[in-house]
């Protein structure tokens, strides 16, 4: 099957019904994405699938056919403000600590962003509220993603 992950095609050799997220980690070694639950429910496996928020342990390697991938691997290349705004902001705020959610993190609040330029705390607690992070970083995410909003 042919996908398209980080604005390259790729061939890759799996079944259909294979979690996207064991061909960006194994196959394609984007190891940015994480897995967390395998449910779908913590949000440290979200890449962008069209530019969506997608959890990509639940999302079938078949189903990528004709979308547009991105990692978090993707968005560093990418160099766009948003993206640019979003990292700069997380390492400003000193969000990541142990870091293992971050990735997933970043997706949704650049996803947010480009959707919302100005959200408010309740757009904020709505598009991440699916993240689970152990550490607890919750307030300086929200802090980050209105600083990186303040930037764009």
């Amino acid at each position: 099957m042919k996908i398209n992950v980080n604005g390259k095609d790729v061939v890759v050799d799996q079944d259909g019904d294979t979690p996207l997220l064991w061909v960006i980690r194994d196959e394609l070694n984007y190891t940015g994405t994480k897995f967390g639950c395998g449910k779908a429910l913590c949000g440290a496996c979200t890449i962008h699938v069209d530019g969506v928020p997608t959890r990509s342990c639940s999302f079938p390697l078949s189903a990528a056919d004709g979308k547009k991938i991105t990692t978090i691997e993707g968005l560093v290349e990418s160099g766009d403000k948003v993206s640019n705004a979003v990292m700069n902001s997380w390492a400003e705020n000193s969000v990541p600590q142990c870091g293992y959610c971050q990735s997933g993190q970043v997706m949704t609040a650049v996803a947010l962003l480009r959707e919302k330029p100005k959200p408010t705390d309740t757009d904020i607690d709505t598009a991440m509220g699916g993240h689970i992070c152990r550490c607890g970083t919750y307030q300086r995410i929200k802090a980050a993603i209105h600083q990186a909003a303040a930037k764009i």
